[in-house]
């Protein structure tokens, strides 16, 4: 089993059809605590140590915010307002520190217990795939689908369907950062999609239920997985 200690968080999207609460997107409350918080709390909870973050340049005081909160855990904060998601992630990537890194995008909401599980698992699998937390639970404008085979290696990222969607939580191997991004792929599910053709192994681990809170109903039906989460334990 081989340890996953580095972590990356991209959080430097716009959030705005969250823009009624009041507040950056990181600091939308699920059952009462920020998402930001939320997501860095479960990388505390699965062992890792050190943890790079992105916010956009509206985002200063979610920075300080996690600065003052988990000093000990996040090693390198960065502050830029990005093009995409993919740009944000090449920033992660370069401002991580050394090793497998476990990465999720602030806004994917995943209950603790499956978290910690899906790193618990990933950290059995071969330290030169790349693996993706997938789900069943489908309730996303634009999901992006995977194809596996049965024992978990995916074959397609992309399409109009598939056997799950992303979870927003991957863990990448140390040598894609040596890879280097195509310039002309946009997004992050255009290179995760460049990834499994690259010939990089990706193999896909099932979570339960995670929500993509991205929208106000989002964040109902991240309340309703958060109690489910409570009166569970």
């Amino acid at each position: 089993m081989t340890a996953i200690a580095s972590g990356g968080v991209i959080a430097a999207g716009h959030g705005s059809r969250l823009k009624q609460f009041g507040v950056p997107k990181p600091f939308v409350r699920i059952a009462g605590i920020p998402l930001i918080e939320h997501v860095l709390s479960n990388f505390e909870a699965a062992g890792v140590t050190a943890v790079a973050i992105i916010f956009n340049e509206t985002e200063r005081e979610c920075a300080s915010f996690v600065r003052d909160r988990f000093g000990r855990l996040v090693s390198k904060v960065v502050v830029k307002t990005t093009r995409s998601s993919l740009e944000s992630f090449r920033e992660v990537l370069e401002a991580a520190p050394p090793g497998r890194l476990l990465v999720s995008t602030v806004d994917a909401f995943c209950p603790r217990e499956d978290f910690v599980g899906f790193v618990r698992r990933a950290e059995e699998l071969p330290s030169d795939a790349a693996i993706l937390a997938v789900t069943g639970f489908v309730d996303d404008e634009k999901p992006l689908w995977v194809t596996a085979t049965r024992s978990g290696r995916i074959t397609v990222v992309g399409g109009s369907s598939g056997d799950a969607v992303t979870a927003g939580i991957y863990v990448v191997p140390e040598g894609v950062r040596d890879l280097g991004i195509p310039p002309q792929l946009a997004r992050l599910r255009d290179f995760l999609a460049w990834l499994c053709k690259s010939g990089v192994p990706m193999l896909a681990v099932p979570v339960r239920k995670v929500v993509d809170v991205d929208r106000a109903e989002d964040v109902k039906t991240a309340e309703m997985l958060a109690r489910e989460e409570v009166g569970g334990r």
